[in-house]
């Protein structure tokens, strides 16, 4: 492969998508950017400037400017961050939802329109086609330093099973009885589960996992649980939890549940945080006696809405 077979599949594609908007001004009136600004503040109640700068990869003066933008259409409100005063919280406004509820409709009828194109018997080799370039392109990425999300690799939930095992017990004093816990739930999986209901995400950064997480059927009908969030001390900082916790809920609410839940402990302040900003909701929480340690556990749960994708 050269250079100018990569650029002339990206002017091949560019021209299948442009014919598809041909006269639907699918981001009118904001710019491709805007518009991926609108969708990322779509998939939360809120989210920090910064994290929102670093999911995107902008500058901050541009983003700057965006936001600036976005706030006198009445687009989003600013406000302190609760977990840093020195952050910025950023939100949509009900204007806001509006504005990329009707760009994502956009989308989804212009993906639509290409997919009619597509015979049924073909679209599984479309899919796996695109499943390699992400795959390919992805450990490239990843060499570089960049985060990737993947599905598990052989060896990749023994990891899970070892890192939750040797993280809590360093930084929770938790005792084996936890690493037996991890260690069924990941046999449950490994053994039986739906692909199309239930999935596991490795976070991988140069070359090597950093991060987990999974979404499995939970016994309430339409409803799906968030397991074994976990991301390497090193590695956090950087929007890693987020990022896993927003591929489970967009997961979920794509292939129909209605509800997510999940159980923590509230020793766990700083996934505690994450659940929180992506709008989970305390049910119930209740002391408990469990991996060597007096424990309150904690039921969150949150309401799955057709938004976004």
């Amino acid at each position: 492969m050269t250079v100018q077979d990569v650029r002339a599949f990206n002017r091949f594609y560019t021209g299948v998508i442009g014919a598809l908007d041909y006269g639907r001004h699918l981001y009118a009136p904001y710019t491709l950017t805007e518009s991926r600004v609108l969708y990322e503040l779509a998939q939360v109640p809120h989210l920090d400037a910064a994290d929102l700068r670093a999911l995107l990869g902008l500058d901050a003066g541009y983003l700057s400017r965006i936001l600036n933008k976005f706030e006198d259409a009445g687009l989003i409100e600013r406000g302190p961050s609760e977990n840093d005063p020195r952050r910025r919280r950023v939100r949509l406004t009900a204007r806001g939802h509006e504005a990329a509820g009707l760009l994502d409709e956009r989308a989804r009828d212009t993906v639509g329109a290409l997919l009619d194109t597509v015979a049924m018997a073909d679209r599984p080799r479309l899919a796996e086609a695109m499943r390699t370039i992400q795959d390919l392109l992805g450990e490239g990425r990843a060499r570089s330093g960049e985060v990737v999300l993947r599905e598990p690799l052989p060896g990749d939930l023994g990891w899970i099973v070892q890192r939750n095992a040797t993280l809590y017990a360093a930084e929770y004093g938790w005792n084996a009885d936890y690493e037996g816990l991890v260690a069924r739930i990941v046999a449950d999986f490994a053994e039986d589960h739906d692909p199309h209901l239930e999935r596991v995400w490795i976070a991988e950064q140069g070359g090597r996992p950093v991060g987990c997480v999974m979404c499995v059927r939970d016994d309430t009908p339409a409803t799906a649980r968030l397991r074994l969030l976990l991301v390497e001390p090193e590695a956090r900082g950087h929007g890693i939890g987020d990022r896993l916790v927003r591929a489970v809920i967009d997961f979920a609410r794509e292939v129909g549940y209605r509800d997510l839940v999940l159980w923590t402990n509230d020793v766990l302040s700083g996934a505690r945080r994450i659940y929180q900003r992506h709008g989970f909701v305390l049910a119930a929480e209740k002391p408990h006696r469990s991996f060597g340690k007096d424990l309150v556990g904690q039921d969150w749960r949150l309401e799955l809405r057709a938004t976004g994708g």
